[in-house]
């Protein structure tokens, strides 16, 4: 892996400005609460940081509903709290170059679950399964399951207690050897990606190199995963828009996210 470690910490250490709002018709108390203001990192998972966010409605709603799983909505949607907190960013806010309207205006619910459009999160034990478990599928498509599967359990701990406590150090300690490539190879076998248009994502076996030597870039990515489309739009990752040209490779040993997979949000014109 290239040792671009600034670039690294750049990216580990972007954070976002959100307000919180509790629903206006959720308010039980005849005084509406004040707006809840946190800085969150963009490559954590809300359930992670909105503790103090719950604690904070939670006495202004109705008694009965204090034991009911928060949930949070931007715009109309409610937010997946299974993707990164950048990825929710960028897919529902970030649409363009220009300029803006930060803090990013949440809604906090806690009536009324939509079942239907997002599933429940009850503890942080299950955020940290489902994100060992996208880990391991990263790591099956770049090396095979070679590298997580000789970890022990205490590297597991480490990664997890890394992202939860946004502890860079202590991550990248363990994470720099699934961005190592094995054997002899120069590469990963398969690129880890999720290119997300809409409300879903779309992902396939992406090989990062081609037959012929040349390493692949990211108008690579984007014409084999739709291949059927002309693509007039842009990509955004981390709130930025890298070039077409972009190595595949360089991409995902610098701009994945801690599960390991690229996330990648289409950005039609």
């Amino acid at each position: 892996m290239a040792n671009d470690r600034e670039i690294l910490r750049e990216i580990w250490e972007g954070k976002l400005p959100v307000c919180f709002t509790l629903d206006p018709e959720e308010v039980y108390e005849l005084q509406q609460p004040d707006p809840f203001y946190l800085m969150v990192p963009r490559l954590s998972y809300f359930p992670l940081v909105i503790d103090k966010v719950k604690k904070h409605f939670m006495r202004f709603t109705s008694n009965d509903k204090n034991d009911q799983d928060m949930w949070l909505e931007f715009d109309g949607q409610p937010l997946k709290w299974h993707c990164p907190i950048g990825v929710l960013f960028d897919l529902h806010v970030r649409s363009d170059n220009t300029q803006l309207a930060l803090p990013w205006n949440i809604t906090v619910h806690f009536y009324k679950f939509p079942e239907k459009q997002i599933f429940r999160f009850n503890s942080k034990d299950l955020v940290e399964s489902y994100f060992l478990s996208s880990l391991k599928e990263a790591d099956l498509l770049k090396h095979r399951s070679q590298v997580v599967g000789s970890m022990l359990k205490k590297d597991h701990t480490q990664l997890w207690l890394g992202l939860q406590n946004d502890k860079f150090d202590q991550f990248w300690a363990v994470n720099r050897k699934l961005m190592e490539t094995i054997a002899e190879q120069d590469s990963f076998k398969h690129i880890p990606y999720r290119l997300y248009i809409n409300d879903g994502y779309i992902q396939k076996l992406v090989r990062p190199i081609c037959e012929g030597g040349r390493k692949k870039t990211l108008r690579d990515l984007l014409e084999e995963t739709l291949p059927e489309q002309v693509f007039a739009g842009k990509v955004c990752t981390h709130g930025m828009f890298p070039p077409l040209d972009t190595p595949l490779q360089w991409m995902s040993e610098h701009l994945s996210y801690p599960d390991n997979f690229l996330h990648l949000c289409l950005v039609q014109p």
